[in-house]
């Protein structure tokens, strides 16, 4: 039975852990440079995630933002020790596109656009010592046409480039070419899109084993769909089988228009896609359910879960939890799915919103975080509050959360200021049942004014109890620092 644990979740996390915020210790601080980025890329991240921990637990790398014309890749031990730093210019017209690793490189692709047409092009560079490997194209577009892709596998070891070929504005195919992590062509591949009509949106999901999941938000943005291509070529004369899975989560319910509004499309550890959208009344606006969605493609089969309704009653939670009387949800956005051990799924959606105007301060606000068991069956969701603005200079790089899974512990990262300490703060969520602990201060002293405090794209865990993050200690430093903290 779904049950709501807003109220006792807090009660019980509180009871349970309100000696955690003793717990925290700062270990060590290093000086950091970063440039805030600029334009378009101070709304739409296109690399949120900027610090990465190495396979082997042997520290991490960190894609530094040095200056206008160039940016560093840089490796450290677990200790913040500087092992390397390899600087990698950047042109004009140039800008960074994605950021991995596999177990021997880092990878940077660059986008390079100018009047004679675009490209993306990915720079290697050796993880055992920082030299730059020779830079490979790994797809090329007119300068008429849609921004190029790239997927990255999660463990690095497949590189997937595409373009769109569009017609009147609607993508009608992609056009990818799938590499090995030794940049070597695996195969080229056409996706088409021809019988899907107008109003739909593709995207991909690449795996580790360069399998391609082919996501689309369909039948005018009422479906979720996916189609799974193989990770070896196409045979020539023989079709190649592409299993398909699709779903309804909109259409006309009780004589409303339902549509998607947000949607999120993950693969998850046990190897299994899910699919999480929020869905609205398409003539209001206004949310009315959550809906989510695990695609089986071993067993050709997908599990649906129950409805999550926005209903009054989940309203009054949202206000008992802010202190707020909300008439509708709005403002809010899926940003992470995360499975435990156990296969317990977490969804995490958060409230966020621009103040208004290129230059004004924008806001993060509560966490809408759903459980669902093994099963795909809803076992409890609750309201995180928190308060988060930061200067138009950060954008959403100093506000938000960062989250990890290790077992059945979720931790979620916050920068807040809770009874007058401005700090970052951890809360520990249990994946099964849903009980959250009290916040623990991770006693960094972020300062607290207009200017740039923390960098969320440098947060990364190490472990469970090791906690990698870029912050400013107080109003008084215009200096950044990287900081190791663990916690005992």
């Amino acid at each position: 039975m779904r049950r709501s644990v807003v109220a006792f979740a807090l009660m019980v996390g509180g009871l349970i852990s309100s000696n955690f915020s003793a717990q925290a210790q700062k270990v060590k601080s290093a000086p950091f440079s970063y440039l805030p980025e600029q334009g378009e890329d101070r709304y739409n991240q296109r690399v949120p995630r900027k610090t990465l921990a190495l396979a082997d637990g042997s520290g991490f790398i960190i894609l530094a933002h040095q200056s206008g014309s160039a940016y560093a890749v840089e490796r450290y031990s677990p200790d913040l020790k500087k092992q390397w730093s390899t600087t990698l210019p950047i042109a004009p017209g140039e800008t960074v596109e994605a950021f991995g690793r596999s177990a021997e490189q880092a990878w940077v692709v660059l986008h390079h656009a100018d009047e004679n047409g675009q490209n993306l092009t990915v720079q290697p560079v050796g993880l055992a010592g920082g030299q730059k490997g020779t830079p490979v194209v790994l797809v090329t577009a007119a300068a008429s046409e849609r921004r190029p892709s790239v997927r990255l596998s999660p463990d690095g070891t497949r590189l997937l480039a595409y373009r769109y070929a569009t017609r009147d504005e609607q993508v009608r195919s992609l056009v990818g070419t799938l590499y090995d992590q030794k940049l070597t062509k695996i195969m080229d591949r056409t996706y088409d899109f021809r019988d899907q009509g107008d109003f739909f949106s593709p995207n991909i999901i690449l795996a580790n084993d360069g399998t391609q999941y082919v996501t689309l938000l369909g039948d005018a943005m009422r479906k979720l769909t996916v189609r799974r291509y193989p990770a070896t070529p196409d045979r020539i004369g023989v079709p190649t089988a592409i299993p398909v899975l699709g779903v309804p989560v909109g259409g006309v319910f009780d004589g409303k228009p339902i549509t998607i509004r947000d949607a999120k499309f993950s693969l998850l550890p046990d190897g299994q896609l899910y699919a999480a959208a929020l869905c609205a009344n398409y003539d209001t606006g206004e949310l009315t359910s959550l809906k989510v969605v695990r695609f089986d493609f071993e067993n050709k089969s997908l599990k649906l879960a129950p409805e999550l309704p926005f209903a009054p009653a989940y309203l009054a939670e949202v206000g008992k939890a802010t202190g707020t009387e909300p008439k509708r949800l709005e403002d809010i956005y899926l940003a992470d799915m995360l499975l435990s051990e156990n296969k317990n799924l977490v969804i995490v959606a958060e409230r966020h919103f621009e103040e208004g105007g290129p230059d004004q301060p924008v806001h993060a606000r509560e966490l809408h975080v759903f459980g669902y068991s093994a099963f795909v069956t809803p076992i409890w969701h609750l309201v995180v509050p928190k308060e988060q603005a930061a200067p138009a200079i950060d954008s959403y790089t100093g506000i938000g959360f960062r989250a990890a899974v290790f077992g059945e512990d979720v931790q979620l990262l916050t920068l807040e200021n809770i009874g007058g300490k401005s700090d970052l703060y951890l809360r520990h969520l249990q994946a099964r049942t849903g009980v959250l602990g009290a916040q623990q201060r991770l006693k960094l002293n972020v300062a607290n004014d207009q200017q740039l405090a923390y960098v969320k794209d440098f947060t990364t865990w190490l472990g469970p109890k090791e906690i990698i993050g870029v912050s400013r200690p107080s109003k008084k430093s215009a200096a950044l620092q990287l900081n190791e903290v663990k916690l005992k």
